[in-house]
């Protein structure tokens, strides 16, 4: 058993390469293992770029409002105690919503020792795009 204790782990700032707006992250469960684990802050407005993974991705909201939307799907609302999963392969992007931050726990495994293909960032149109309810 090992037991790791809240501030052992420093939370790292997402890259703005791959996030737009404040972002941090906590790791739960990082490589070399097969499934990754993090817990991810959004302030109001962040979001992720759009990104694929290979096999797959589910999001635990933990608290807060937030916004997903899968390619040429309409923007969804999510809200604490809400499951999403993203399917292998599936281009998607998600963050907080606007006015509101948004925390929750990204599960992906990887295939051949890669868990994300990151790609072009959300425009704001994109972003701004009217959410429905889940």
């Amino acid at each position: 058993m090992d037991i790791t204790r809240l501030g052992a782990v420093n939370s790292i700032r997402a890259s703005a390469n791959y996030f737009t707006g404040t972002v941090w992250q906590d790791p739960i469960i990082e490589a070399p293992a097969m499934v990754r684990a993090v817990t991810v802050t959004f302030e109001p407005g962040a979001r992720t770029a759009w990104h694929t993974h290979p096999l797959g991705q589910t999001l635990k909201i933990v608290s807060g409002v937030g916004r997903v939307q899968a390619l040429d799907g309409p923007v969804r609302e999510v809200r604490a105690g809400d499951v999403v999963f993203f399917a292998p392969g599936e281009k998607h992007w998600h963050g907080a919503s606007p006015t509101i931050a948004m925390v929750h726990v990204a599960i992906q495994a990887a295939k051949d020792g890669k868990h994300v293909d990151w790609m072009e960032h959300v425009s704001d149109e994109q972003y701004g795009a009217a959410a429905s309810a889940a």
